[in-house]
C-alpha cells in the first residue's frame, strides 16, 4: 500500500509536496491522506490504495493488451529477418514471379471452356407485375381507386396496387374475379382469359395498351420529364410480333376516359 501510494504522488505533479523526504510508516501514510483529502472521501483514496494502483485509471495508462496489434510483416529487409531476398517466395518459377489471370489453370483448358453452354437468355422477354382482381376491388372498396374512372397502371401504381418497380407493365389476372360486382374499364398491358371474362360479364371492360420503356416511364413518372424540362415522348407503336398481342398504343400523359371498342362486323 505505501509503495503505491508514493507513486500515485509521485505522479501527480499537484500531490507531490505531500510526499516526505523519508520514506514515512503505514499509520502515518493513512493519517495523510485523511488529513488531505477529508474523512469519508478520504477513505475512499484510502480502499482505492489498498486494492492496488492498476485500479486507478489514466488517460495516460490506456494502451492495448499485449498482442492485441499485429506488426506488418516487412519483405525483403535482410536474412535476419526471414524473408529477405526473396521474401517467402522461393528461388524461380512461376509463384516466384508475377501474378496471372483469374481462371489461369497452369495451360490446360479452364473449367469455364470445359463446361458445356446451356440455354440462351432471351433478349426479346417481357417481365409484367401481376395483380388480380380481387385486390383492385378491395381499394376500390376502400375509396383509394374511383370505379367511375379509367384505371391505367399508374393508378394502380399510385394507390399501392403494384410495385414501384414495374419493369414492362402489369398482367391483370383472375384471381377474386367474383368480387367485381360493377363495371370497370381498365388499361393494362396484358390480361388473362378469366379476368376479361368476370370484367366483361360485370359490364366493365380490358384494353391491351402497348409502351415501351421509355413510354412506361412517361405514364408513371411524368413529373420526371417535368423536372429535366423535357417534352413527353410520343407513344411508341408496338412491333410486329407483339402487334396481336396488344388492343391498340398507348396514351399519354395517363388518360382519364375509355376508348370504347369498335363493334364487330356482322358476317
Amino acid at each position: 500500500m505505501l509503495k503505491n501510494f508514493t507513486k500515485f504522488i509521485s505522479t501527480n505533479r499537484s500531490l507531490r509536496p505531500l510526499l516526505p523526504l523519508h520514506p514515512p510508516s503505514p499509520i502515518s501514510v493513512h493519517n495523510g491522506i485523511l488529513g488531505f483529502f477529508g474523512g469519508s472521501h478520504g477513505a475512499g483514496v484510502v480502499r482505492m490504495l489498498a486494492m492496488g494502483y492498476s485500479s486507478l485509471l489514466n488517460l495516460n495508462d490506456l494502451q492495448d493488451s499485449p498482442g492485441r496489434r499485429k506488426q506488418k510483416t516487412r519483405k525483403g529487409r535482410g536474412i535476419g529477418s526471414g524473408k529477405g531476398k526473396t521474401a517467402g517466395r522461393g528461388h524461380k518459377g512461376q509463384k516466384a514471379r508475377g501474378t496471372h489471370k483469374c481462371g489461369f489453370e497452369g495451360g490446360q483448358t479452364p473449367l469455364r471452356r470445359r463446361l458445356p453452354k446451356r440455354g440462351f437468355t432471351n433478349q426479346f422477354s417481357l417481365t409484367f407485375q401481376p395483380i388480380g382482381l380481387g385486390k383492385i376491388a378491395k381499394l376500390i372498396n376502400a375509396g383509394k381507386i374511383d370505379s367511375s374512372e379509367l384505371i391505367t397502371m399508374k393508378t394502380l401504381k399510385d394507390t399501392g396496387a403494384v410495385g414501384k418497380q414495374i419493369e414492362d407493365g402489369v398482367r391483370l389476372m383472375g384471381r377474386g374475379a367474383e368480387e367485381i360486382q360493377w363495371p370497370i374499364h381498365l388499361e393494362v398491358s396484358r390480361v388473362t382469359v378469366r379476368a376479361k371474362e368476370a370484367v366483361e360479364a360485370a359490364g366493365g371492360s380490358v384494353r391491351k395498351v402497348h409502351y415501351n420503356k421509355l413510354g412506361l416511364r412517361a405514364l408513371l413518372k411524368p413529373e420526371w420529364f417535368e423536372k429535366k424540362r423535357r417534352l413527353l415522348p410520343r407513344p411508341a407503336r408496338p412491333p410486329p410480333k407483339i402487334r396481336d398481342k396488344v388492343d391498340s398504343i398507348g396514351r399519354l400523359p395517363a388518360p382519364t376516359k375509355p376508348i370504347p371498342f369498335a363493334p364487330e362486323p356482322e358476317p
